[in-house]
């Protein structure tokens, strides 16, 4: 096992995944403590480029290349002053201050990079989360999830397959049942856009499949589509589902899943040639077996300065970790796994790592929430807005999509500044003059 070590005279940070938040960490102590060569900033993450998660869903229907958006995580750390070690982390010591990373190997099982340790002074935990199927029978052999950008190409690449099949056949009266579980905002939006995704495919030719037998059902087990956001921005969501043409089943909980169907605790059958999952999340696996408390869906337990209970030196944030904040009047609140949030403690650990760098105690995290907002594809948006000076504002229309597309944006500023970020809207819009509305291979 090799041991790697940063400059042993700086202050060592190490940062774990690479997701929105350990990247936007990251780079704004890169620019910071690392240009000034005040302390060592390293990232490490198992795969070698950053993509956007709450994009994933356009990445699956084809709405979006995502070999167009993704960033690299060398080129970052060379433009922002901090280190990028490829690496997938299996264990730490606590004593030692060392993290364990897994050997690398390449697509036929060959070892390329060796398993190594390394040392820290602060280490972030930021790995994110994924899909929790809660062990229901058949899914990990006949769902698709949507936790990564290989998984969302696989459903992608999968939708194409069926309407090749379909147009080799010769049989324009086919149909394709699509089933998504768990209605979130991840299984909604994932909805709209495989609905206008079957529109376009036949536009482009692939009309064995008319996108009247494309037959998409979202099951949600709450009595609400959406049910961690407000009931009118649901109840807004759902009648337009429905005009869209998806069948919605709530109060329906999944209990088995087969390669062509799904059946529910009520016994209700659902022909499904196409199964994705999208309800429930949970942290990986490895953070439970950590030498640090957590809860039962692996979530590191984190106070109000994001350093997990036993461990001054160690924080964890995002949706790997559960920070649970006692307001002004008494009541308390787990911060919810959502892009917002991560963003919000990615800040404030940039302010309060520096303080710690330079000798001071941490930043208490105090979480604020804007609203949120659930794109449907190119047909509307919806969404509320929270603010002093909005109050609780329910949106919906251009305005509302106006809004969503801005919060992509503020991450890739947080990351490459405004006239970068300018430059990358520019090129968006051009590309669309060049290249079809969706991605057809």
């Amino acid at each position: 096992m090799n041991n790697v070590n940063n400059n042993d005279s700086l202050h060592r940070v190490v940062i774990v995944g690479g997701g929105a938040g350990g990247l936007e960490l990251a780079t704004l102590l890169g620019k910071s403590l690392g240009k000034r060569n005040k302390a060592s900033i390293t990232l490490v993450d198992a795969q070698r480029t950053h993509f956007w998660k709450p994009l994933l869903h356009e990445v699956a229907a084809g709405a979006l290349n995502a070999f167009e958006d993704e960033l690299c995580y060398l080129a970052q750390a060379k433009w922002n002053h901090f280190h990028f070690l490829p690496g997938r982390m299996t264990n730490l010591d606590r004593d030692s201050k060392t993290i364990e990373l897994a050997p690398i190997c390449d697509d036929y099982g060959n070892e390329v990079v060796t398993s190594r340790t390394l040392e820290y002074d602060t280490l972030v935990i930021s790995v994110g989360s994924t899909a929790n199927d809660f062990d229901t029978p058949g899914a990990p052999e006949n769902c698709l999830f949507l936790d990564n950008r290989e998984q969302a190409e696989r459903i992608h690449t999968t939708l194409i397959n069926h309407y090749l099949h379909a147009q080799a056949s010769g049989n324009h009266q086919s149909e394709l049942n699509i089933a998504i579980i768990g209605a979130g905002a991840t299984g909604v939006e994932l909805a709209a856009e495989l609905h206008n995704a079957a529109i376009e495919l036949a536009h482009y030719g692939l009309d064995a499949i008319s996108p009247k037998n494309v037959k998409i059902t979202l099951i949600e087990g709450a009595p609400k589509i959406l049910p961690a956001l407000p009931g009118r921005i649901s109840s807004s969501v759902h009648k337009q589902l429905e005009k869209l043409g998806v069948t919605i089943m709530t109060e329906q909980l999944v209990s088995e899943i087969h390669s062509d169907s799904l059946v529910t605790r009520s016994k209700t059958v659902v022909k499904a040639d196409l199964s994705i999952w999208a309800a429930g999340i949970k942290a990986p696996v490895f953070l439970g077996k950590l030498p640090l408390e957590s809860n039962r869906i692996n979530q590191l337990v984190v106070r109000p300065t994001l350093q997990t209970t036993q461990d001054d030196h160690i924080y964890a944030f995002g949706d790997c970790s559960s920070c649970t904040l006692t307001l002004k009047n008494g009541k308390s609140i787990t911060i919810p796994p959502r892009a917002q949030a991560a963003h919000q403690q990615a800040s404030l650990l940039a302010k309060s790592l520096k303080k710690v760098v330079a000798g001071n105690k941490p930043m208490n995290f105090t979480y604020k929430d804007y609203g949120s907002l659930i794109s449907l594809s190119r047909f509307s948006a919806v969404g509320n807005l929270m603010g002093a000076v909005t109050g609780d504002m329910m949106v919906e229309g251009a305005l509302a999509k106006l809004f969503y597309i801005s919060l992509y944006r503020m991450h890739q500023t947080t990351l490459f500044g405004k006239v970068r970020t300018g430059a990358l809207m520019l090129k968006d819009v051009l590309s669309k003059t060049t290249r079809p509305h969706l991605k057809l291979h």
